[in-house]
Parts: C-alpha cells; structure tokens; sequence
C-alpha cells in the first residue's frame, strides 16, 4: 500500500486491514482518494507520489494553519469513518479544509477515511510510538546555534540555513546537525539538509507529531524539550534550527521561549520578504526578547530593498539565495 513521508519512521505494518474508529492526530490511517483527478503526494523515499483516483494509501490526521497555503486539520473529536476530508500537505496530512490559497497545490484533494491501523497488540498505531528515545536532559555539547525564524512561508529560511550551512562547512566545522523546529513535515527538506553535509537531520515526525500547528496548542512544550536535549546532546559542532511557517505561527513562539531557557547565545537570522516585512519581524522578535543578528530574505533581492532594510532594520542585512556567501560567519 502506498504510505506518505509522514510515516517515514513507521516500520512494517504486519496487517493493512483498518479498522473504522476515530482517527485523531498523528494515527496512522488508511484513506481513499475519490475524487476524479490525481493527485500528488511524498513518498516515504523522498519521490512525488502520485495517488490516482480510487486508490488507498496510508497517511495521517494533521493541523496545517499557513498563511500562504492551506488552513484545516481534523475535528476535535477525530476523523469519521467513511466521511471525506481533504489532503492538506504533500507529507500526507489529513482533515477538514478551512480554506486555502489560489495557488496550485497537486496535493490537495478529496478522500475519504476508512479507518486505523493497529500493532499486534490491537492498539491504534501512532506516530508517538516510533519517536527518537528520551535523550540525557543535562548533556550538552555547547554547539554553537544558528536559528532560522521568517515573517512568512517561502520567506527564504531554507535558502539561507544551507548556506549557513556551507559557510560552516566552508570554515572547517564538518559536524553541523539540521533541525527544522517547527512547520509542517516535509522529507525532501531534511534530505536537502543531508545532501549539503548536515551529519543528521530532524524534524517534528522524529518526536512524534506530524506539525507542529495550530498554533495556540498547549502540549506542544514536552515535545520542544525532546527535541532540544535530542539535539543538544549530539557531539556536533554547530546545530541549524530552522523554524517553519512565520514566527507567530505553528508554535513558533513556544519553541524559542524553550530555547531560550535552554541557551543565551545564539545567532538569530530572519528572513523577510520586503523591507517593512523585516522591520516588523525585528520588532517582534525584540518583544520576545531575541535580537537579529542577520536579516536575509526577498527583502534583500535588490540594491535598493538590500538599502531599505539596512536603513530601517540597523541590522546587517544579507542576500543569501546567491552562491558563495562564505562570508555569512
């Protein structure tokens, strides 16, 4: 049966049979696409997928709540069976469609829920089960943090964490680990991470959720604090923490405050589509008591929005979408 990367940790499964009960956050569920058109999703190997129509894959029940792509996740009290919801990532995430935006997304698309899967002992299978194992609390190796935060989806993050990337590199330090706090699951993420050297990368599905929205969700802090003793107690030299989705967003904010009881020193770089964009994202990091040390982003594409955003921001502002920015340390 096909599965999405959302399931990437989920060994084999001895019985595909489902079973028609509530399907909540992070189960791993059996749906069927039934709508006339294909649609596109991620393997668990990284690949697009297609789904065609009437066919059933493996995914599971998420809150997705971006400014720029899709809002929806599942009712509170589970997805039903044999109703039909909507695909709302490329990762497999499931559940009603609140609204989205005008651009295209080959994922999305109508299916219907048939049901949980469950292990040998007749429990509903869930991501939590396959979680990284509870890393020492007290162990860290004093790697230096780089912390990637943006004003919006596709603000430029992921350009400017690889090349902070290859400027360590560059520089010497060959152990630097990837993480991306917060968002929404995306493998090829993580495997662009490994292509450019990172030793390890992980996300949020390492420890058991499959995103990190909505994001008002208040049990979300125990998570945050697996993943930073995970990562924190990884003898590497540099560890790149990039968070999805804007900084208001997909428990954002919630994840820095945690960092910051964790480290005080730490490079903060923000990515921002437009000047102004820049401007008001110093200001909110400020009133959560972090200062930038690098603006990058859309707001740097041009001579004249570099300027602006040097002028407004008082910060060292950086195009980082360009080869070669060994100079980023």
């Amino acid at each position: 049966m096909k599965r999405a990367s959302v399931l990437r940790r989920v060994g084999p499964v001895e019985s595909l049979q489902h079973h028609p009960v509530a399907g909540r956050e992070g189960h791993v569920c059996a749906f069927q696409l039934t709508q006339d058109d294909p649609i596109t999703i991620e393997a668990e190997s990284g690949r697009p997928m297609v789904i065609a129509p009437g066919d059933v894959f493996l995914g599971t029940p998420g809150h997705r709540d971006s400014t720029r792509w899709v809002v929806g996740g599942p009712p509170a009290d589970g997805l039903i069976p044999d109703r039909t919801y909507w695909v709302l990532a490329d990762c497999g995430i499931v559940g009603e469609l609140v609204g989205d935006s005008p651009i295209a997304k080959p994922y999305l698309g109508e299916v219907k829920y048939l049901g949980t899967l469950r292990d040998e002992n007749n429990r509903d299978l869930n991501l939590r089960q396959f979680s990284l194992p509870p890393a020492n609390s007290q162990a860290d190796y004093g790697a230096s943090l780089f912390v990637l935060v943006g004003t919006s989806a596709e603000a430029g993050k992921t350009t400017a964490a690889l090349a902070v990337l290859e400027s360590l590199r560059h520089h010497g330090r060959s152990a630097v680990l990837a993480l991306k706090a917060t968002g929404v699951a995306s493998l090829r993420e993580l495997m662009t991470y490994r292509d450019f050297g990172a030793i390890d990368a992980f996300d949020f599905v390492d420890f058991g959720l499959p995103s990190t929205c909505p994001a008002k969700r208040s049990d979300i802090g125990p998570m945050f604090e697996h993943m930073l003793d995970t990562c924190l107690a990884t003898p590497a030299e540099a560890v790149i923490m990039e968070c999805g989705s804007d900084m208001l967003g997909a428990s954002v904010p919630v994840f820095l405050e945690c960092l910051k009881r964790r480290r005080s020193q730490m490079k903060i770089i923000l990515a921002a589509a437009d000047p102004l964009g820049a401007l008001g994202g110093k200001t909110v990091l400020k009133d959560m008591g972090l200062e930038v040390d690098l603006i990058t982003g859309p707001c740097t594409d041009t001579p004249t929005a570099l300027e602006r955003t040097r002028t407004l921001c008082g910060v060292t502002a950086l195009n980082m979408a360009r080869r070669g920015t060994h100079d980023v340390l």
